[in-house]
């Protein structure tokens, strides 16, 4: 395990700083964003800027999203202790690990075995015995553990995959970003069985959302 000095942790209060003045104001966000060590989650090389809100590379081609991102997403969620969370695209575990900081029950989906094999890692090294890692093709969701009060994507879809909204609970949150080369940020309640509220939330950029197994 990597060291968490104090300057780590006060480039994590100067981080949340400018978190909070771009418009996050969950409290409870921000903590869980300023006690993570979001060096851990990346390698040594970006180490110096792992505090910077930008996104950055992890390998498999696919990014970190930039902190922004991550407290905003979480954000859209309203969660709650014990909301029971499907995350489509683990990557680095760094937005699962922020869901388990908040007391979710984190069931987190990652197509790149290599990806799946280190997040896992991390995240057992970090005791987030709240966080279950699967290795498997986010886009059929995880239907044997459906359905899930709150359903994220940190991949851009070209459409919302129907499997998961067949997964989301009634009443339940949906938030994910839908677009081929930008995306808009929906945020989707279902209403009933069958019908569904939809928010558009703005611009966002992310990796592409593919089929199948990496």
């Amino acid at each position: 395990m990597r060291e968490d000095s104090y300057r780590h942790q006060g480039m994590r209060r100067k981080l949340v700083d400018a978190l909070r003045a771009k418009g996050i104001g969950n409290e409870q966000v921000l903590e869980a964003i300023g006690s993570l060590p979001r060096h851990f989650f990346l390698e040594p090389a970006f180490e110096e800027w792992a505090y910077e809100d930008k996104p950055f590379p992890i390998g498999c081609d696919q990014t970190i999203s930039q902190p922004f991102t991550v407290a905003y997403q979480t954000e859209l969620l309203d969660l709650s202790p014990r909301t029971k969370v499907l995350e489509i695209g683990t990557g680095s575990g760094y937005q699962a690990a922020v869901l388990g900081l908040l007391k979710a029950r984190v069931f987190t989906v990652e197509r790149h075995k290599e990806l799946h094999q280190k997040a896992t890692k991390l995240l057992d090294s970090l005791k987030m015995r709240n966080v279950r890692c699967y290795h498997r093709d986010g886009y059929l969701g995880l239907a044997e553990f459906a359905p899930f009060d709150r359903i994220l994507a940190t991949a851009g879809a070209a459409e919302v995959p129907p499997a998961l909204l067949q997964q989301l609970a009634i009443g339940g949150i949906l938030v994910i970003p839908v677009g081929e080369t930008a995306q808009r940020m929906h945020r989707i309640t279902k209403t009933s069985a069958t019908s569904f509220k939809e928010e558009d939330l703005g611009d966002f950029r992310f990796v592409p959302f593919l089929k199948g197994i990496g």
